[in-house]
Order: structure tokens, then sequence, then C-alpha cells
């Protein structure tokens, strides 16, 4: 049979044909990409006409067409789809595509071209779209390694090699660990719990093949557990089932996966002249040095840190009220905040949780996005790649944009969290390849056909992960490489966290926020009730995040650290810690920083564009929620324009000038 990859897609809309392709269509169309790819390059170096823009630039943008067609579909799937034969797949696909960059990077002939290019770059008569993206084009292949030695750019080639392979392993290891652990639970372990929790840990039983409920270190299962339970024994085991993921002493342990990522991270540094991986990796980013990024964490792990221990002072008289002796413990915090939310705030999220069905919030995202963008959203009637995969055609003044698909629910195939990416991205230059879009997510999956239902932190990752997609879908440059989220690392979380803003918009979640059985509205008094605790408990929340960001800070500033968790506990130790809170992220479990380089020491990233989603939407409360004017300021400059400029002219040019961190630290009830 014939290779989809290999022939033209007769889909609606350029959809991959899903349906007609198999595991084992993969690897020969990798291989014939990667053909592709080389022979382009090698034309492109020894083309001996003159370099210009059109025949070096635009033609690396255009070189790779196959190969970004198989890795879109490829890498979209793995990650949320897994299975054996795609894991197999990964571990060879990775060390292979690092040598291949290194080819091109290491290729002297090619950055001879692009050299001339750039220091001649001011008679070449580029706009600025061009112009950015020759800079980044060089920058790629400076910070790659084209100017090293021979020798040093073999050493380089090698450990970028090595470092996918970790990156590979590190992943599927996780993942193996959180699919192996469960817990098997009795009627009698059930007592206290919601029936939306107990529904939830039913289709994980079923999933596992078992006759009864189960728990398992998924979020949307642990939490809640940990958030209702009264069984202070069962808290304790699943609390430390999910701390210890990927450090459990067995194959899938990550602890030296990590050590050696640190240490050859520091080696890739040096080779091209740092000090440390903190000071490469943020060089290009908006906070450009270690201390800019250590000043804003310390300037909010302060009064973070107060509020949390003045809140854990207070759980833990209600923990003795039940009869316990001793400190609170981290498995007993969200148990004991859940019951203090109740008392302060009146607020019940078995209660609450009916309000928030999966549907309704989909679609009070699509419609904020009708309101703001003039985007309309029409369901897709095409076979996508799982069965809980929905998709949509997303038009404007009835104009194709994009191709949206939303694959929601937690499965023992899917790595935990939440994802947003493209199968293809939006670009002009040698057509108008308009993007296709994916949202993942980890939801609880209901049994029985019942309504999914959020928890409040669940409808909030949805709007964030549909605010990257909007980046995404709204991307308007000519070139690929600047296209949507294609953008510095503590910028591109600007779009996804100011999008959280609009659940919090009253009218939204009136007319979205409806009970799952009645189909009545959210009652006005549990609305505001439900507003007015966005603070609640922010000093234990953002206490677990400033500590992941300041660790993963401390492993690359400096020397590398042969024992990453030894590390970890010194940071920790310096902050002072509160003992019952946790971090959000250790070092064996944090995929951000090691199953792959894009988070690497950027996990600060979230606060740094805090700083800026905070700010902007204060431009929506002077405005209104939905004023024209404001939004086609965010259209225009930020979701429309990628990486075509530099992200503080972006933001300026949208909000005339940069923020402090008052709206921010004002935002988490922290000023």
């Amino acid at each position: 049979m014939t290779n989809p990859f290999l022939t033209p897609w007769t889909t609606a809309f350029d959809l991959p044909p899903f349906a007609d392709i198999s595991d084992a269509d993969f690897k020969p169309a990798f291989e014939a990409g990667l053909v592709e790819g080389r022979a382009a390059i090698k034309a492109i170096a020894e083309n001996t006409d003159a370099p210009t823009f059109e025949n070096t630039i635009e033609a690396m943008e255009n070189c790779e067409a196959l190969l970004s067609k198989v890795l879109g579909v490829f890498y979209g799937i793995a990650g949320a789809d897994s299975n054996e034969i795609r894991e197999e797949l990964q571990r060879d696909f990775g060390p292979i595509l690092a040598d291949y960059s290194s080819e091109i990077t290491a290729n002297t002939a090619l950055f001879e071209r692009i050299e001339t290019l750039w220091n001649t770059r001011e008679d070449l008569g580029l706009n600025d779209e061009q112009m950015r993206v020759l800079m980044l084009t060089r920058r790629s292949f400076v910070r790659s390694g084209a100017q090293l030695s021979h020798d040093d750019k073999d050493r380089m080639a090698k450990i970028k090699s090595r470092l996918s392979t970790l990156g590979t392993e590190f992943s599927q290891n996780l993942l193996g660990d959180e699919s192996d652990w469960f817990m098997a639970l009795e009627d009698a372990d059930l007592v206290g719990l919601p029936d939306f929790v107990i529904d939830a840990m039913k289709s994980a039983g079923a999933a596992k093949k078992l006759d009864g409920p189960c728990l398992t270190t998924s979020r949307s299962l642990f939490v809640p557990f940990l958030q209702f339970s009264p069984r202070r024994d069962l808290r304790e085991a699943v609390f430390h089932a999910w701390k210890s993921r990927g450090a459990r002493g067995k194959d899938n342990d990550n602890r030296g996966h990590a050590a050696e990522i640190l240490k050859l991270r520091e080696e890739r540094a040096k080779l091209l002249g740092y000090e440390s991986f903190a000071t490469y990796k943020l060089e290009t980013q908006m906070a450009k040095t270690p201390d800019a990024v250590r000043k804003l964490l310390m300037e909010v792990w302060t009064p973070a840190k107060a509020a949390a221990e003045k809140d854990g002072a207070i759980l833990e008289q209600m923990l003795h009220a039940d009869g316990y002796t001793g400190p609170l413990e981290p498995w007993d915090w969200r148990y004991y905040s859940e019951k203090r939310r109740k008392i302060e705030h009146d607020l019940d999220e078995a209660e609450l949780k009916p309000y928030l069905q999966l549907d309704r919030m989909i679609e009070a995202a699509f419609a904020c996005a009708t309101r703001l963008f003039g985007l309309a959203f029409e369901p897709l009637d095409a076979t996508l790649y799982h069965e809980d995969v929905r998709g949509w055609n997303v038009t404007r003044d009835g104009e194709h944009i994009a191709v949206f698909m939303g694959d929601y629910f937690a499965r023992a195939s899917k790595r935990s969290g939440a994802w947003c990416t493209a199968m293809r991205s939006q670009k002009k230059l040698g057509g108008d390849t308009k993007p296709i879009v994916l949202n993942v997510c980890n939801f609880a999956k209901a049994s029985g056909g019942k309504p999914n239902l959020l928890s409040y932190d669940d409808a909030r990752t949805l709007f964030h992960e549909f605010g990257h997609a909007l980046h995404q879908m709204l991307s308007d440059v000519t070139y690929e490489s600047i296209s949507g989220t294609s953008v510095a690392r503590d910028f591109v979380e600007l779009p996804s966290q100011l999008y959280e803003h609009w659940l919090e918009v009253p009218e939204v979640l009136q007319e979205f926020a409806t009970h799952a059985d009645t189909g009545e509205a959210m009652p006005a008094d549990m609305l505001k009730r439900l507003l007015d605790a966005q603070t609640y408990d922010q000093g234990y929340t953002t206490v677990g995040y400033v500590a992941s960001a300041l660790t993963d800070l401390n492993f690359h500033d400096g020397d590398a650290p042969a024992d990453p968790m030894q590390s970890q506990a010194e940071t920790l130790d310096q902050l002072g810690m509160p003992k019952a809170t946790t971090m959000f992220h250790e070092a064996p479990h944090f995929q951000h920083v090691f199953a792959g380089d894009g988070y690497s020491c950027g996990y600060y990233s979230y606060m740094w564009s805090e700083v800026m989603d905070a700010d902007a939407f204060d431009a929506f409360k002077e405005t209104g929620p939905f004023d024209a004017k404001t939004a086609n300021l965010l259209k225009t400059h930020i979701l429309s324009a990628g990486g075509s400029a530099d992200p503080e002219q972006l933001y300026t040019a949208f909000r005339g000038r940069m923020p402090g961190p008052e709206a921010m630290l004002k935002g988490r009830g922290l000023a």
C-alpha cells in the first residue's frame, strides 16, 4: 500500500488522513524526509550563485516540507496516545534528528552564506520580518556551535544526540512509572468522597480492567482524593506515590538521567564560552540573566511563604481538632484547606463541580474567542487519531483560519500534564498554509455516559491551553520559523495565562456554568463566592511553584550538581520551605526541565509571563472585557505576530509600556 505521507492529502483542510496512517508508515516517511532535507541543504550550501535572502534563508525555510509533515503528526500523536511501537520510534528518531540538526549547523559552506548575508544585511532591502528571520537563523547557528573548531563541533553533536536520547527516556520512564502504579479501593475506602470522585475512579478502574474503582497518580484523581478523603492513611499513600514518580529505584528511575542531562548541558554551554547553562539559556529570553530571574522569584517568595505559614498554622489547628497529634503534613494540606474554604467562603467543590461541565467550558472558551476575535467553530466530521479527540473548523467571516482539535481525557497512553502543539504551523511562504492545532489535557472521564465535570482549576487549564491555541491559530506571518508560539519561552505563556482571565468574567460563568442535571445557571451568590475566593490558598500554590522554579534555576546556574536530589534539598533548605507544602515538580518527574530542552532553566517563565498577563488584562478592565479596540491590539501585536519582533517590542506596541510585578502580586492576593 502507498505510504500516506508520500502522496498528496485530499482530505478537508489537508487534515492528516489518520484512518489511513499506520505506525509502520512513520519510519519510511521519516527516512524519506531526511533524504529530501539533506539534498535541499546540500543544494543551498553548494549553490554557486551569490547568497541572497531568497536562495539561502527562504530556501532553508522550505527545505523540510516532508519531514515537517511526518514529525508534526508523529509527535502530536506520540505524546497523547503512546504505544510500544511509537515509544521505540521516539527513541530512534530523537538522536537521528539531533545528528541531522548538527550536520546542518556544522555545515561551513552554509554558515558562510548566512554570515555573508548578516554582514551585508543593511544593503539587502529586507523588511522587518525578514530581518528578524535572518537574525534568528544566524543566532541559532552560532548558539549551536557553527563557529566552533572541528573537534568541538563533533563533541557538540555527540552532546546533543545524547541529550535527545536522555530526554526521550526521561519522559517514557515517567509515563511507565505513572502507568504502573494504582491502588484498588474497597467500599470502605470511599467514605466521604463525592460521587464525581467515585465515578472518575470507577472509570479509571475499568481502564485498568478492575472490577471496582482505583486511584492513580493522574492529577484529576489524586488531587480530589486528597481534598475529600478523611482516610489519612490513604492520603499519605497516594501522596508518596505521586511524589516518588521517577524515583522508585526500578528500571524507570530518572535520577541518573537528570544528573547526566545537567552535566551535558553544562558542557554544551561551556563549549560555547558561557559560564553556565543558565547564562547560555537566558541570554535569548526576556529575562536575559539568572540574577533577573532570581530577583523576580524572590520578590514573590517572601510574601508567599508568609501567607503559606499563616495558612498552615490554621490548618494544623484543624488537624489537631480532629484528634491527630504532630505537625500538619503535605498529605493533609488539601483536605483541611478544602474544609476551611467551605467554612470561610461557603464553597464546596462537590456542590460547585456540576456547574463546570467540560462541554460547556469548551463552549465558553469558544464564545470568548468569538466575541474577542470574530472566530467561529464548526464541528468536524472526520476520523481523528483517537475516539476521544474532537475537531473543529475555525473560521472568521466565513474564511477558514485553522483546524482545532481537543483531546481532553486522561488515559494510560497519555503523558501527564496539559499542552498545546501544532501538527502544522501557519505560514505564507510557498502558499497560504493554515495551522492544525491540538490541545491535550488529562481530565477525568466520567463513566456510563454521565456528564464530564471539571474542577475550577481544570477549567482554568482548559482556558490556558486554548490561549496557546489562539496564539497558533491567529498567527499571521510569512515564515514558519517565527509562526505561532515560536517566541521567547518567558513570553510564550502570556497569551495562555491572559486567556485564563476570561473564565473569571462574571457574564461568562453566568452563561456557561450550568448545572449538569437541572441545566440551571450557577446561582448568583455561588458565583460571587467563587470569584471572591480566587486568591484563596495562594500562599500554598505560589510556594509550590516558586520552589520548583528556583530549584530549576539552581540546577543550571553554576556547576552542574552531581546529585540533583541533593541540590533540590539544598534549595528548599535555603528557602526555608514550609514543611507541609510541596513543590509542584521534583527532579525525577520534572518533565518541563528534563524531558526536553524547551523549559530547561525556564520554569520561571510562567511567572515572568504572569507579570505581563496581569497587566494586560488590566487593559481590558479599563475598557471592558470584550472591548473590540483592545482585543484588536492584542490580536495584532501579540497573537498574530508570532516571533516576528522582540517580545518587549510586541508587548509595548500592545500596552504602551512594560509592566512591573504589582498587578501580578495583587492578582495572587500577595500585594
